[in-house]
Formats: C-alpha cells, structure tokens, sequence
C-alpha cells in the first residue's frame, strides 16, 4: 500500500466532527444500555479527543492495524473502551454491529481494551498507571528503530494519582522523547467523587511543566483547539509533550453531566430514551 493510503488519519475533515461526536455518544449509550454495564461518564469525556485523533492526526490504517509504522494509541483509562471501540468501528477496524456485544460472553469487546480481541487495540489496558510506561516503551523502540511513529496516550485525571504515571513522566523528559503524547482527560471525576474531594492534583500544568514536558492545555470539547493542540504535540523538539484536556463527565447528556454516578452505570430504558433526545437535539430532559 501507498503512504497516501496508510495516512488514513491525517486530512480528515474537522467540520464532520460535531456531527460525528453525537452519533459516537449515541454509540456508546447504546452499547452500555445494551451490556446492562459500563463507564459512561469518562467515555462521554473523551470521545471528542478520540475522534478528532483518529479523523485528523493519527497516521494508521484500518486495513493493515499492525502496519509498522502506524502511530499507536493507548486508552491507558481503560474503563472508557467504549469510546474506543465507538471510533474504531466507524473508522472501519470491525463491523459497527458488534458494538452491540460490548462486555458479553464470548465477545471480543470486553469491558477493558485487550490486545488480540480486537483489531486496532495496542494495549491491555484498566489498570490505571501503566499506559504512560507502555507508550513510553513505544517511543523509544520507534527511536531505536528509526521509524517516524508516535505514540500516543490518554489518562485519566483520577489516574493521575497513581504513582506510577509520574516515574514514566521523569524518565520521559529524561530520554527527550518526543515521539511520546500525554492526553489528560481533565473530567474532574473518577469513581468514588470529585477528583478534587478524594486527592486534589493540584496545578497539573505546572506539574507536568516541572518534570520537562511541553505542556498545552484546551477545551477538550473544541474540536478546533483539539486539532491544534495535536498539531503542536506533533513537534520534534526533544520534549515528550501533554496534551491537558478540560473536559466535563458525561460530556452530552445533561442530566449527566459531571455526575460522578455515572462513572461506572448504565442507564435504563427510560434514560437512555432521554439521553439520546438530548443529543438528537429533541429536548433535554
């Protein structure tokens, strides 16, 4: 295959995806609704970063997942496989009528991303605090191979508490690695409350700023300021670089949003009806 055809990620066009946006969120309510179980709130969060990644910016192939030198992407916040799965359906990685199977027995959509079931993930993912050390040994065998790939990871706010997150930052800048992409998914939630209630982070961007990283922060629901964003971390200026994207829990369906109960549930019949007309525009509930 041709380069022009393996950068299926790169040239898409950014005003499709408002209207992308909704139907991926109505995709991961269906699917949730459909399992009886699932995360919601933090899919709901990141699903605009996702998809403006994987429409505009990510250099891969559907056709050929495990192309050498595509750009990897690691959902180090497992939990939002959902979101995950909505987009690598609609950019062809498997039919989109197996979303509906999302966390049955026998499926390949289990409840976290599982390296093997399905075409398109990269890592076993979920138990938060690992994704950055995975992508980090991404970027580095990229380097040692000489190969132009990026490795690309998103973390949850909530994750970030996990120590792990911060020795992969340390030793990072320390290999200059800027083939490496951090995505916080700033939602303010995580399972138990408010991030800020449970073990507040504090200034991430300084943090992040202290340990040698280039640092942007956005509206992780403009797509533009997206797109930006991913533009700039694209650089090779020997800084890994994060991406700080404020976004809110539930992102889409107001009587969810920024609900920490909706981390982890799935919404019952009448619910999902009202979450849907909101996102089709029909009246909020």
């Amino acid at each position: 295959m041709d380069s022009e055809q393996h950068d299926s990620g790169q040239g898409g066009d950014p005003t499709s995806l408002p209207s992308l946006c909704t139907q991926l969120r109505i995709d991961i309510l269906e699917m949730i609704h459909a399992a009886g179980s699932g995360h919601p709130g933090g899919s709901l969060s990141a699903i605009d970063v996702i998809a403006t990644l994987y429409e505009c910016q990510l250099t891969h192939n559907p056709h050929e997942p495990d192309w050498p030198d595509r750009d990897r992407f690691i959902l180090s916040k497992g939990h939002g496989a959902p979101a995950l799965y909505a987009v690598l359906a609609h950019r062809g990685y498997f039919p989109r009528a197996r979303l509906s199977s999302l966390r049955t027995f026998g499926s390949e959509l289990q409840g976290h991303p599982v390296v093997g079931t399905v075409a398109g993930v990269e890592a076993c993912t979920g138990s938060l605090g690992q994704g950055l050390s995975i992508a980090q040994g991404v970027a580095l065998a990229a380097r040692l191979d000489g190969r132009d790939v990026r490795a690309y990871c998103m973390l949850g706010d909530g994750e970030l508490q996990e120590g792990q997150v911060w020795e992969a930052a340390l030793s990072a800048a320390a290999y200059g690695l800027d083939g490496l992409v951090a995505i916080l998914d700033l939602n303010g939630g995580q399972l138990d409350g408010h991030t800020a209630d449970i073990l507040p982070l504090g200034d991430v961007a300084a943090k992040w700023t202290s340990f040698g990283w280039g640092v942007r922060s956005i509206d992780g629901h403009d797509h533009a300021q997206i797109l930006d964003a991913l533009r700039w971390a694209k650089g090779r200026d020997g800084m890994p670089k994060v991406i700080i994207a404020n976004t809110v829990k539930g992102k889409g369906v107001p009587f969810m949003e920024d609900q920490v109960a909706w981390h982890g549930a799935a919404p019952t019949d009448e619910q999902l009806e009202q979450a849907l007309a909101a996102l089709r525009g029909e009246g909020a509930p």
